[in-house]
C-alpha cells in the first residue's frame, strides 16, 4: 500500500515549478491531488483559483471535498516574487505580495479547516524560503513575506495540534524554478549570475524541485504523525552551515 492511498491533497501553485513537482510526488504516493492554479492547463483535477480571492478559494475547496469526500492535506505553495530594497517597490506591491504569499495560504487553510477536524491524517505544509532567515541582497519584500509565512506556521501548529491538525514548512534554498530562470535570463550575464547562486549555497548548485517535492511528502505523510511546528529547511546548507572558503 502507498502512504497517502486514500487521502485527498490540496496543492496550490500546484502547475507549474516546485508546485507541479509536490504534485507529481504525492500522486506517486498514492493521494488524488487537487491543483489550484491560476492556470492548471489540462489537469483533470484542476481548479482555476487566484489565491487572493476568498470567494473564489472557499468554493474550490467545497468542491474538492464533495468530489472527493473530504480533505486531508493542504499545501500551500502558491506564490509570487519581488526584487528589490525597501525604497524599490511601492505600497501596492507591498500588498500584492503578501496578500498572495501570506494571507494566500491563510484563505485556502481557513477555507479547509472544517474538513481538516474531520480526517485522522490531517496535514498542512506552508512554503517558506532561506530568505525568511537569511538576509539576501535586493530580496526585502520577498524575504519579508516568507518570514511572515514562517511565524504563520508556528502560529497555526499551536493553534491547531488539539484538533489533530500538523502544521508545518519547508525552506528551500535557491531553486532551479520557472521565476529562477526569467530572474537568470534576464542578468547581463547569465552564465556567471547562476554561477554566483550555485556558489552562495554551500552544496554548490541549485535546490532541484523534486527535492522540495520529497520534504513536503514526508511532512504530510502519516508517517510523520509526531512531526509539527517545524520548517524542514531544504537549502543545500544556507542557514546552518558557515564553510571555510574552498582553495
Amino acid at each position: 500500500m502507498t502512504t497517502m492511498h486514500g487521502l485527498t491533497a490540496i496543492v496550490t501553485g500546484g502547475a507549474s515549478g516546485i508546485g507541479a513537482s509536490i504534485a507529481e510526488r504525492l500522486r506517486d504516493d498514492g493521494a488524488t491531488v487537487a491543483v489550484f492554479d491560476l492556470d492548471p492547463q489540462d489537469d483533470a483535477h484542476g481548479y482555476r483559483v487566484d489565491v487572493g480571492d476568498d470567494i473564489a478559494v472557499r468554493s474550490a475547496v467545497a468542491a474538492v471535498a464533495e468530489r472527493h469526500g473530504g480533505i486531508d492535506i493542504v499545501v500551500n505553495n502558491a506564490g509570487i516574487g519581488a526584487q528589490g530594497t525597501i525604497e524599490d517597490n511601492d505600497d501596492e506591491l507591498w500588498h500584492r505580495v503578501l496578500d498572495v504569499n501570506l494571507l494566500g495560504a491563510v484563505r485556502v487553510a481557513r477555507a479547509a479547516l472544517p474538513w481538516l477536524r474531520r480526517s485522522p491524517h490531517a496535514s498542512i505544509v506552508n512554503m517558506g524560503s532561506i530568505a525568511a532567515r537569511a538576509g539576501l541582497p535586493a530580496r526585502a519584500l520577498y524575504g519579508a513575506s516568507k518570514g511572515a509565512v514562517t511565524s504563520l506556521t508556528l502560529q497555526m501548529a499551536a493553534d491547531h495540534i488539539d484538533e489533530g491538525i500538523r502544521v508545518n514548512a519547508v525552506s528551500p534554498g535557491t531553486a532551479d524554478t520557472p521565476w529562477v530562470q526569467r530572474l537568470l535570463a534576464s542578468a547581463t550575464d547569465p552564465a556567471a549570475e547562476r554561477a554566483a547562486l550555485e556558489a552562495r549555497q554551500p552544496h554548490g548548485r541549485l535546490v532541484a524541485p523534486q527535492e522540495v517535492a520529497d520534504a513536503v511528502a514526508y511532512l504530510v505523510s502519516p508517517r510523520a504523525g509526531s512531526t509539527t511546528g517545524t520548517v524542514l529547511e531544504v537549502d543545500g546548507g544556507v542557514a546552518g552551515l558557515r564553510l571555510r572558503p574552498r582553495t
